[in-house]
């Protein structure tokens, strides 16, 4: 597995005294970005999401806060537990009555959230987290895990994303260091086939001549992959997420590595978003999350001591420190690589392998 040994490599020439001093960026970030209530708000759409209390829960968590932890944890049961299921809706506008306008959930969110609360059961021992996070990921399981076309995939919310031939996915919600923990926990379930056929999938997933995944992505009953036609055909805020948790979760292999290093060479000034069908570019510099994704992905040090600045919203805030707890957690984790890491190219596997 030369690419994993690669960035591995790299990763340990990172300063393990800067990684493991995160203070100062959850200090910066409750601050800016998070309520007295425990109400974490994205500055730049002025509204919360499910996915920002499930980062901050994890932020929380690592970084021994859980005094933020339990008030993020009330304030999400409060005002996002749906009444049907213990899965959480997406959206949280303060300037609506009611402020909770779509009851939909957001897979990553419930995910995120589940994750957050067993690692902090673990850390704090506290078994009423433990049981939460149980109940939360069996309604995942049972709700938003399905086999289609020969795969195991999640749906990005219980309604509105399938049909009788094709679901539409979203590859950034496959939090890919958490299944791996909930595979520990519950190895009889479907979170390892998640793990593996989420491989197969970002392998087929290569569009356009970047080769690279859109943010939306509709799989037909034939197997057959495409952008999702009602969504601009791009890689984008959501997708870069998908290498940075599948670094984390050791299972990106040399194969689905390389179109994002081509993307984002090392050194070079690179843009928000692309088209992968017309190839237009933003006309303006990503963000300083997005270029720790990119650091991350080259084994770069450098966004390991970078702090967070004044300019930085929300999303950029939390995919820097997203990528310095996957960085950590790369560092101080088993150097292996996950299930299909040793197969040579994964869209010649057929669905449901190996």
């Amino acid at each position: 597995m030369p690419g994993l040994i690669s960035l591995l490599s790299g990763l340990l020439l990172m300063s393990m005294s800067c990684l493991a001093d995160t203070s100062a960026d959850w200090s910066g970030y409750k601050q800016r970005f998070v309520t007295p209530e425990g109400r974490v708000v994205d500055t730049f759409n002025k509204i919360s999401h499910s996915e920002g209390q499930g980062w901050g829960m994890l932020f929380a968590q690592a970084n021994d806060d859980p005094q933020t932890f339990e008030s993020m944890w009330r304030w999400t049961r409060k005002n996002l537990a749906r009444k049907d299921n213990r899965l959480f809706s997406w959206r949280y506008d303060s300037q609506s009555l009611p402020a909770v306008t779509d009851p939909n959930n957001a897979s990553d969110g419930d995910i995120l959230i589940a994750w957050a609360l067993h690692k902090a059961a673990q850390r704090w021992k506290n078994p009423n987290y433990a049981a939460a996070s149980a109940a939360i990921r069996r309604d995942i399981h049972q709700l938003l895990i399905r086999q289609f076309a020969g795969y195991t995939v999640l749906l990005p919310g219980l309604s509105g994303f399938d049909s009788d031939h094709y679901v539409d996915i979203n590859l950034s919600y496959w939090v890919i260091p958490a299944f791996n923990d909930f595979a520990k926990l519950e190895p009889e379930l479907q979170w390892q086939a998640l793990v593996r056929d989420g491989q197969k999938l970002l392998a087929l997933c290569r569009f356009g001549e970047l080769k690279l995944p859109t943010d939306w992505i509709r799989l037909e009953q034939d197997a057959k992959v495409s952008p999702t036609p009602e969504k601009p055909s791009r890689f984008s805020y959501d997708a870069v997420r998908i290498p940075m948790y599948f670094v984390w979760g050791r299972a990106l292999t040399p194969e689905l590595k390389q179109p994002f290093l081509a993307f984002w060479p090392q050194g070079q000034v690179i843009a928000d978003w692309v088209d992968v069908k017309s190839g237009e570019k933003a006309n303006y510099p990503a963000s300083s999350g997005i270029k720790a994704v990119q650091a991350l992905l080259h084994g770069d040090s450098s966004f390991i001591a970078a702090q967070l600045k004044a300019e930085d919203d929300y999303y950029a805030a939390s995919l820097l420190m997203l990528s310095k707890l996957a960085a950590q957690s790369v560092l101080t984790g088993p150097a292996h690589g996950q299930l299909t890491g040793k197969t040579t190219d994964l869209r010649q596997l057929p669905p449901g392998g190996p």
